[in-house]
């Protein structure tokens, strides 16, 4: 059974950072692509990010490149998300999504950033 556990976020003010972490668990971690997304209330979920099987990362949304790096440790089956110089607008809940027969989702993070 695939299992996806983000975990990481909280109450942080502008300029400060996180570091998201979704364990991940129910299959071969190591030959899947894995993602992030963020959903701001009464918006669409937005790719943030993703990073392939054998480690290449792209960061998706213009408003995060240079500021969000996708990671992953294939021996802790975990991929993860450091946010730095964080802004009010990056507020969402945070969701790891496994790149497999169209997709699996974890239940979410919050990040609320304060000014």
């Amino acid at each position: 059974q695939v299992q996806l556990v983000e975990s990481g976020g909280g109450l942080v003010q502008v300029g400060g950072s996180l570091r998201l972490s979704c364990a991940a668990s129910g299959f071969i971690f190591s030959n899947y692509g894995m993602s992030w997304y963020r959903q701001a209330p009464g918006k669409e979920r937005e790719l943030v990010a993703f990073i392939t099987s054998a480690g290449r990362s792209l960061n998706y949304a213009d408003s995060v490149k240079g500021r969000f790096t996708i990671s992953r440790d294939n021996a802790k089956n975990t991929v993860y998300l450091q946010m730095n110089s964080l802004k009010p607008e990056d507020t969402a809940v945070y969701y790891c999504k496994l790149l497999w027969k169209g997709g699996y989702w974890g239940q979410g993070t919050q990040v609320t950033v304060s000014s």
